[in-house]
């Protein structure tokens, strides 16, 4: 697995996912907010599939 996602992209899925998840375990939103465990891992990877299978990467470009 090749990084795919850059630093302000990981952040972005960080805090999303953080917020969903924050959001289901105090019962603001139902069980779809336990979705953002998908964010939080990709930023965690650094490697998003979709990306991969789209070939999009957020990273910087290698000079």
């Amino acid at each position: 697995m090749k990084t795919n996602i850059g630093t302000i992209d990981r952040g972005v899925r960080a805090v999303a996912g953080l917020v969903l998840i924050a959001l289901a375990a105090t019962g603001t939103v139902g069980w779809w907010g336990w979705l953002g465990i998908v964010p939080l891992a990709t930023a965690a990877l650094g490697w998003c599939p979709p990306y991969a299978m789209l070939g999009i990467s957020t990273c910087k470009r290698p000079t």
